[in-house]
């Protein structure tokens, strides 16, 4: 990783709708172009994102999608309503965003929900993006959301079981995310809070054979954080997340002339392989490397990749 630093310029931009978005630049004020999607939805950017760019080379935005992190109002007061929080609002920030900081085109870098919001907005701006890397492929199809919140389940039986009993009165075949966003905006905090737990037991579960039960990296955020990520994660995935099913990779050839680097798992539990293959085949001028023992936190090799790519692309006009 490239050393640690920090922004030389951040703000809050006013997005409409009463939310304001929290931003932020480091690197060369000269250098190229890069945003940073991160995850989620509703993780917030962290410290460690910017040490993937030479901030010689580079010149480094980050955000906090709507309703997480440093944005306002925050997801975790259940007074902030979420009307004005979906992909194509996010789509928008990213391009009033850019046009605020005066770039004409720029480098997109994310991984898991990350990669499906920087494909909405490229294939929606093609004529804004100069490349893609992306890690952990995901297009948030709601085939890919079955898996994750049901399918997956037949890996870990007796948690799959926990995290439905979670949402009392949804049967094996009922809409499990739909019953917990309902549940993240229950007027008791009480179930509020169990809820997001239950929701986070569960992700940390699908994560565990990567983690070795070290580390929970759903249930160890700070209870806000927490609060607001699974309200938003069950916003978005119980609407599919407002885009047409598998739109992204039937829609990828809008991307022929942007180079793409793909890293994903073959080990990757919560998102198949399967997508990134997909998105490969449908998108002109992309490459996928599969890294054997990886799932979907990555690891060294997978930062490895993700690295050269970045440095192989600082080169580029």
């Amino acid at each position: 990783m490239h050393p640690e630093i920090e922004p030389y310029e951040a703000g809050m931009l006013d997005v409409g709708d009463g939310n304001l978005v929290y931003w932020e630049v480091c690197g060369n004020p000269d250098g190229k172009p890069a945003l940073v999607v991160h995850g989620g939805p509703g993780s917030g950017c962290r410290p460690g994102m910017r040490r993937h760019f030479d901030p010689e080379r580079y010149r480094i935005v980050l955000f906090d999608q709507r309703g997480c992190g440093r944005s306002t109002p925050h997801a975790s007061d259940p007074a902030t309503g979420l009307r004005h929080n979906t992909t194509w609002h996010l789509v928008a920030d990213m391009e009033r965003l850019r046009e605020h900081l005066g770039i004409d085109r720029w480098l997109l870098y994310g991984g898991s929900w990350g990669s499906t919001l920087l494909l909405a907005y490229a294939e929606r701006y093609p004529e804004r993006v100069s490349e893609i890397v992306i890690a952990a492929v995901t297009t948030t199809r709601r085939s890919e959301i079955d898996w994750l919140y049901r399918g997956v389940g037949r890996f870990f039986p007796e948690q799959w079981e926990r995290f439905l009993a979670g949402a009392p009165g949804t049967g094996r075949d009922g809409d499990v995310v739909a019953a917990y966003a309902r549940l993240m905006e229950h007027p008791d905090a009480a179930v509020r809070e169990k809820a997001a737990a239950d929701w986070c037991a569960w992700e940390d579960a699908v994560l565990s054979g990567e983690t070795k039960g070290a580390a929970n990296p759903y249930g160890d955020r700070p209870p806000a954080a927490r609060l607001a990520l699974v309200r938003i994660c069950a916003h978005y995935f119980s609407h599919g997340a407002w885009l047409e099913e598998g739109v992204l990779i039937r829609e990828a050839g809008r991307l022929a002339g942007v180079p793409g680097f793909l890293v994903h798992g073959r080990l990757d539990m919560g998102g198949p392989l399967d997508t990134a293959w997909e998105l490969n085949r449908a998108w002109p001028g992309s490459e996928l490397i599969v890294v054997a023992d990886a799932g979907h936190l990555g690891g060294a090799a997978t930062r490895s990749h993700v690295l050269h790519a970045l440095d192989a692309f600082a080169a580029r006009p």
